[in-house]
């Protein structure tokens, strides 16, 4: 009975795959027309300039000898230079000169003798020196400035005490009239006027005359995340696109008469091959297409057509995200076609077709439509591109490991190998986050987010550990105690990260969640009514809590408490700028009403312009929800929240069963291995349930937090990738006894 009710939701939820994948292809076929420049001809005598908007925003000028010289707009991005064997220089910076340093004010101070890497001064009676990391005022740190936030404080205090080689990176700010932390006062001049930043090419000071720069030997230009590679011949200048270019509706813009742009056609329907790797990727999807259609009707060698499947799979995911990163943008059919035989493999495989299988199968085709309207309709369809070449890797990556024998698995899932793998995976993560900390910023370092990863290995640690601790049976030694620490480590870990790198307080939020989760499962597991009845007080009075701070208004909030995002979430009208994505997100969701701002919910605006919701800032990812609202309504949301709804109870039921069969273990093994899945399955349901309740929180104006992606919907490559995938491939695991 149980496993026909299954086939049953196998294919429900097929059937809700399809029609969500046809949506995209009738989304495509409905798309008007987009272009985008190729390459721009820019001519020019000695003594003229042109602007190059609404390319970027910079400005090309020629002076009266005839060189080119690129002049950043003071409101738009600092462009790039990237010359031949020589660090990328940044306009909006200079180099520090050898005798002086050029203050703001008008101030221009003599250097003095110093190490290498920093810069030594005497200004206002006083002798400063500036390392990269620490402003020492007559040989002394400074104190902590009053303003300074948790992160900057822990910071600073971490300076003091590491030596120069592990010491944090922090910019020397210049401006204001206190001295403080790392911040030079300067009477007469504005807090942070300018900054001293350490670079791989030594130390740039800002750039406040903001100086045009010679384009000779330039290779590349960089102008946020458009990326443009100049070729001089004389009063020609040719500009071409390498990548992300912007899109128009139609090409005949009024241009200035020196400038003269090649379009393009915005790649929805594939073409001839442009090079091996474009070829390579056609060739793996037609692969993978023929497989897929063969491994689905029944024949005897179905098994190995499903392998050649997830082979060809992840080959075309690679090909795809490879010609992404040489900024060559697929065609957006042949992005479907790689989501097509990824989603139905994961529907054809037996392990997969259980409820958290099926549900998740579809929410993954709905964030997919999601971000192809959102990119058909005004944004960029980078998003939709990545997450399906992440889907073939990923989805591909887990078909391949269920085609694997079965030995092979249940050696890697044994104790031991489950202990080395989880070893490695902690380590790889705590040196993913020293990365991030160390190179990176709050959006992640090359292009990835650790935290990501970082929260995989913390919810597998966790789970080891509280299966090993059900299995004592008299009282721990201190090497246990010692080994359940293992979690509190990387715990730890994940919050310095968030106080230091991140500026806002939804990590923490998730990662107490996540703890409340865990404790609330091991009380159930272990028949502690009393704490689990804690747990649900303490959730109760932290909503309580969050509605109270609502009631009360702005003039409840202390200053000194984050005032910033408090402010901005109690009365964002009052905030113009820093409330822009909360006004904006809720103009959005009112619009969208009941049956979308179509009135036809969603279906009569497919691939067409998405208005005002598409320039919600990070609509992509915080604020993906809202878009959806707009879009597909209340209703539309509505059926989101069942499918996630249905997602977590799947999660919860299998871990439920595992809790079953390890009371009923034959022997420890067994029941480690049972509880083992328990517990992570768990913990990834309790990071997902969190990154549902924030993502909505946030949205709804319920919570004060950035956001943090929605599963599933948003953009997030790193979520999708190191966390979610990983967790299905834990769910189908689950499902083999």
């Amino acid at each position: 009975m149980a496993a026909r009710s299954m086939s049953r939701v196998a294919r429900c939820a097929g059937w809700g795959v399809a029609l969500l994948l046809s949506l995209q292809l009738f989304a495509l076929l409905r798309a008007p027309d987009a272009w985008r420049p190729s390459s721009a001809a820019v001519r020019l005598a000695p003594g003229e300039s042109v602007t190059l908007a609404p390319l970027a925003r910079a400005t090309l000028l020629r002076d009266a000898g005839g060189r080119w010289l690129l002049a950043a707009q003071e409101d738009g991005p600092a462009p790039v230079l990237f010359r031949a064997g020589a660090a990328p220089e940044t306009m909006g910076a200079v180099p520090l000169e050898d005798e002086h340093v050029t203050l703001p004010g008008g101030h221009r101070v003599a250097r003095l003798a110093s190490p290498a890497g920093s810069v030594a001064y005497a200004f206002g009676a006083s002798h400063w020196l500036y390392d990269g990391a620490r402003v020492l005022r007559d040989g002394r740190q400074q104190a902590d400035c009053p303003d300074a936030r948790w992160h900057a404080r822990a910071g600073s205090l971490w300076n003091r005490a590491a030596p120069s080689f592990l010491a944090l990176a922090r910019p020397a700010r210049l401006g204001g009239n206190l001295h403080c932390g790392n911040r030079i006062g300067i009477p007469g001049v504005l807090p942070d006027a300018a900054s001293i930043v350490p670079t791989r090419g030594g130390l740039r000071i800002t750039d406040l005359e903001h100086r045009p720069r010679a384009l000779d030997g330039v290779q590349a230009i960089g102008i946020g995340a458009l990326r443009l590679a100049p070729t001089l011949a004389g009063s020609l200048l040719q500009l071409e696109v390498q990548r992300r270019a912007p899109v128009f509706s139609q090409p005949a813009l009024q241009l200035p008469p020196q400038v003269q742009w090649r379009w393009s056609a915005r790649g929805t329907w594939p073409s001839a091959p442009h090079g091996w790797l474009d070829g390579a990727l056609l060739a793996a999807l037609a692969g993978a297409l023929a497989c897929c259609i063969a491994s689905a009707m029944p024949r005897p060698g179905r098994p190995r057509c499903m392998m050649a499947t997830a082979a060809m799979l992840v080959m075309a995911g690679l090909a795809s995200l490879l010609l992404q990163r040489a900024g060559q943008e697929p065609a957006a059919l042949v992005s479907l076609a790689i989501a097509v035989p990824a989603l139905a493999v994961t529907l054809l495989s037996p392990r997969m077709q259980t409820l958290a299988g099926a549900s998740a199968a579809v929410l993954l085709a709905a964030g997919l439509l999601a971000q192809l309207e959102l990119g058909l309709g005004g944004a960029s369809l980078r998003y939709y591109h990545k997450s399906c070449a992440l889907l073939g890797i990923g989805l591909g990556a887990l078909a391949l490991w269920r085609s694997v024998p079965a030995a092979w698995r249940q050696a890697m899932a044994s104790q031991r190998g489950a202990e080395r793998s989880l070893l490695a995976l902690a380590a790889i993560a705590l040196a993913a986050l020293a990365a991030q900390v160390l190179w990176g910023n709050e959006t992640g370092v090359f292009e990835l987010q650790p935290v990501e990863l970082a929260k995989l290995a913390l919810a597998a640690l966790t789970a080891h550990c509280l299966a090993l601790r059900f299995g004592w049976h008299e009282a721990p030694h201190l090497s246990r105690w010692l080994a359940l620490g293992a979690p509190v480590l990387l715990f730890s870990a994940l919050v310095a990260l968030a106080l230091v790198q991140v500026d806002d307080y939804s990590p923490l939020v998730l990662l107490c969640a996540w703890a409340a989760g865990m404790a609330l499962a091991y009380a159930c597991c272990a028949g502690r009514r009393a704490l689990a009845g804690g747990i649900c007080v303490l959730a109760i009075g932290s909503a309580l809590g969050v509605g109270a701070l609502r009631d009360g208004g702005a003039a409840s909030v202390p200053e000194n408490f984050y005032a910033d995002r408090f402010q901005a979430w109690l009365a964002p009208a009052d905030h113009p700028h820093t409330g822009q994505q909360l006004l904006r997100a809720a103009q959005a969701i009112a619009d969208g009403g009941l049956a979308g701002a179509d009135h036809g919910f969603g279906l009569r605006a497919l691939g067409l312009p998405a208005g005002a919701a598409a320039t919600i800032p990070a609509v992509q990812d915080d604020f993906a929800p809202a878009f959806f609202l707009n879009r597909h309504g209340l209703a539309g949301a509505l059926g989101l929240w069942c499918l996630q709804a249905l997602f977590l109870c799947g999660l919860l039921q299998q871990a439920f069963a595992a809790h079953r069969r390890a009371s009923q273990g034959r022997d420890f093994r067994h029941a480690w291995a049972a509880r083992f899945r328990c517990f992570a399955l768990c913990g990834g349901a309790a990071f997902v349930g969190a990154h549902l309740l924030l993502s909505w929180g946030t949205n709804l104006a319920m919570l004060p937090v950035m956001g943090q992606p929605m599963s599933f919907l948003s953009a997030g490559g790193s979520h999708l990738l190191f966390f979610l995938l990983p967790l299905l491939g834990l769910s189908a695991a689950s499902n083999e006894e």
